[in-house]
């Protein structure tokens, strides 16, 4: 049977760590719809124009180096705005949220504009400067020359685009409920979005 969750939430707030662990625990495919925007904008970078490089993205675009640097991010929040954009990626992603065995998807509009009627839905969300603190590490983990400041400037400016936008805007979806991971660990907030997962659906997780 189709089972769907619903993920949404700014970044480094922990979403595709909890949802990555969500289908581990009950078996279930996952889906970061991120990184269907972040091929789409690497794209845009590479010179193909935004509603094409939607129209004709490949799986294989999904595999591409540098998905996740901001210059990414950034191109990839400009062309979410893009209604044609997001209207060229949509099946692909209701396709998936209903195929058989269940999915977990996770993005920005995943509870409000892609699987409205998913069985489950959260919004997961931390403070600003603990987010920031997330990214900072990942990045300057990984050999990017970034400071600090600059990822929390970045973490805003894309929060206010992805928020404000007329097209799909990030906002957490009537029934989702909200789970701030700023005091948590990861191993805490695995465990509050399987209990709730549990509650409000009667799946029982297989590990």
């Amino acid at each position: 049977m189709a089972f769907t969750i619903a993920i949404d939430g700014p970044a480094a707030a922990g979403k595709g760590t909890i949802s990555k662990a969500l289908a581990n625990a009950f078996g279930i495919a996952h889906l970061d719809t991120g990184l269907i925007y972040r091929a789409t904008g690497r794209r845009l970078l590479d010179g193909v124009e935004a509603v094409e490089a939607a129209r004709t993205l490949q799986a294989a675009d999904l595999e591409a180096d540098g998905l996740r640097t901001p210059d990414v991010a950034r191109a990839a929040s400009q062309v979410a705005a893009i209604p044609e954009v997001r209207e060229a990626l949509v099946d692909f992603q209701r396709a998936f949220a209903r195929r058989s065995g269940g999915a977990v998807l996770d993005g920005r509009d995943i509870g409000t504009v892609i699987c409205p009627e998913a069985e489950v839905k959260f919004f997961v969300t931390a403070s600003d400067a603990v987010r920031a603190e997330r990214r900072y590490a990942e990045l300057s983990g990984t050999g990017h020359d970034v400071t600090l400041d600059q990822v929390l400037a970045d973490l805003r400016e894309r929060d206010a685009r992805d928020s404000a936008r007329a097209a799909a805007p990030m906002i957490p979806a009537e029934d989702a409920v909200v789970l701030d991971t700023s005091e948590m660990s990861i191993d805490q907030a695995v465990e509050a979005a399987i209990k709730l997962v549990t509650e409000r659906s009667g799946q029982q997780p297989k590990l």
